[in-house]
């Protein structure tokens, strides 16, 4: 069964980690997908293994390289049915060391880095009555974390974004969703433990300072946020729209 065969859907940040096993995922559910990313190299690897149909080179905090970048997809591939807005990194620091830069880094990157390719799909999929819109937002979306208040408050904005799209496509076939996981096991978490081995500490309890505080005890897998995604994509979730998933950990 390929539930999503004859959609095309763009996954930012799809070259490696989360993204990239969405791509997989989209691509396994019989979309035809395509990834963006800055760096060319692991966007063709990625398409040349068949996890994606195609790529296109953009920064997302970009607008002229993502509305180019679109176009290319669309000229490619069709009108854009599914947008999944992956793409970002994490900015760790006390808030009384963290620097505006900081703040505006990780806005540009997970708000603005969403609401660029929203904007340059959301009409086209509104005018064909179907659309959907997939955040891969996070747990401090929903709850504070210590250290990271740059990142927790642009994905906090994230998540306030995706309710407001929502509410203001309600009835037209287009949906805007959430995921919000825990600590995925990706390369970013995997940097993070090697740092505090580095600095002295047993990777054992490196790994339990993440496992610790998920609900289930362990790293999230990026296929499990993929299923996720494939969920809010499906025909099965036109009715949830404005809402979140959590993956792995606690809201609360």
């Amino acid at each position: 069964m390929r539930p999503l065969e004859g959609k095309h859907a763009l996954v930012t940040g799809g070259s490696r980690g989360i993204g990239r096993a969405i791509a997989a995922a989209l691509t396994g559910a019989g979309a035809a997908v395509t990834i963006a990313g800055r760096t060319e190299k692991p966007l063709a690897e990625v398409t040349e293994k068949g996890e994606a149909a195609g790529y296109v080179v953009a920064d997302v905090t970009d607008v002229r390289a993502v509305d180019s970048g679109i176009r290319q997809a669309v000229a490619a591939r069709g009108p854009v049915d599914i947008l999944v807005a992956n793409a970002g990194t994490a900015a760790g620091a006390p808030f009384i060391k963290a620097k505006p830069e900081q703040f505006r880094d990780m806005f540009e990157q997970h708000v603005l880095g969403m609401l660029h390719p929203a904007q340059a799909v959301l009409a086209s999929m509104i005018e064909r009555g179907f659309g959907r819109i997939v955040a891969i937002a996070s747990i401090v979306s929903l709850r504070a974390s210590p250290l990271v208040s740059p990142y927790t408050t642009a994905k906090h904005a994230m998540l306030g974004l995706v309710r407001s799209i929502a509410i203001e496509t309600a009835g037209t076939g287009v949906t805007a969703n959430a995921v919000c996981p825990g600590y995925v096991d990706t390369e970013l978490i995997r940097a993070a433990i090697d740092r505090m081995v580095e600095r002295g500490t047993s990777r054992e309890d490196a790994l339990a300072r993440f496992t610790d505080v998920m609900a289930v005890g362990r790293l999230v897998k990026p296929e499990e946020v993929a299923e996720a995604v494939l969920y809010f994509c499906s025909p099965h979730a036109a009715a949830a729209t404005g809402t979140t998933l959590v993956i792995g950990a606690d809201a609360l």
